[in-house]
């Protein structure tokens, strides 16, 4: 990924990518990793937008309630998207700082 954004990304999303390049120095895996995360905050957006439309829930061939597919999706998106956010740094105020401080007492 260059520092324009890909046109394929939501337009909000597209803001946030372009910000976040403007406001840090990023190598360029650093800007593979920007792109992941863009790509996978689309896709949590889409997951969102289908259970908002959809429900959570499906009724099977037998009638049960089933969970949407679209929560898993949105579960994954949700998961990875934190990961790359960690992996790029962009909330760490120490550079050499790898991930918050571990609660004391939480197993």
């Amino acid at each position: 990924m260059t520092k324009k954004p890909p046109k394929y990304l939501r337009a909000e999303t597209r803001k946030w990518c372009l910000s976040v390049t403007e406001d840090y120095e990023l190598e360029p895996h650093h800007l593979r990793l920007l792109s992941m995360a863009s790509e996978t905050w689309d896709e949590y957006c889409a997951a969102r937008e289908a259970i908002k439309k959809h429900g959570m829930t499906h009724a099977d061939r037998f009638g049960q309630p089933k969970s949407r597919p679209e929560i898993a999706i949105e579960r994954d998106c949700r998961i990875g998207f934190a990961r790359l956010i960690r992996e790029l740094g962009l909330d760490l105020g120490d550079p050499d700082e790898v991930r918050p401080p571990r609660i004391v007492g939480v197993a």
